[in-house]
């Protein structure tokens, strides 16, 4: 299998509803971002961050679970609520990531809860170099999780 198109995750959708994902920025939740090859299969049915197709941690200036992300507070853009995340790069680092995963690592009653399915669209690739996942801007129109 491999990446089917970007999504929020169904089980997420569910689990904002009973409050287990805080994305403040003080005292919120810990998210984290994780590269995948071609090789993975997420869609908009996973449920937790999994290893299986990962980018590999060996030599390569990626580590295994990926990058905390740093959270910007929930806002409104017009009657949408937006959530930002700030850009995230690994350095030094040979990579090629067909997409990622963003998750929560620190939910209850349940960790590393998935929260939405990054599809790049083909191979994006850094030989020795900085690989950059840049987050839009959190808008109505744009924003990486947005609910109107």
């Amino acid at each position: 299998m491999a990446f089917t198109g970007s999504a929020v995750c169904n089980s997420f959708k569910t689990e904002v509803l009973q409050g287990i994902h805080n994305f403040n920025t003080s005292g919120g939740n810990t998210f984290k971002l994780a590269l995948y090859t071609n090789s993975a299969s997420p869609t908009k049915s996973t449920t937790v961050y999994f290893t299986s197709g990962e980018v590999s941690d060996s030599g390569t200036g990626y580590t295994t679970a990926g990058n905390t992300l740093t959270s910007v507070d929930p806002a409104l853009s017009t009657d949408t609520a937006c959530c930002d995340f700030s850009d995230t790069s690994w350095t030094s680092a040979t990579i090629t990531a067909r997409g990622a995963l963003i998750y929560n690592s620190d939910a209850t009653p349940d960790n590393e809860q998935a929260v939405a399915v990054l599809d790049f669209g083909g191979d994006k690739t850094c030989t020795s170099g900085t690989f950059t996942i840049q987050f839009p801007t959190a808008d109505a129109s744009d924003a990486i999780l947005r609910l109107a």
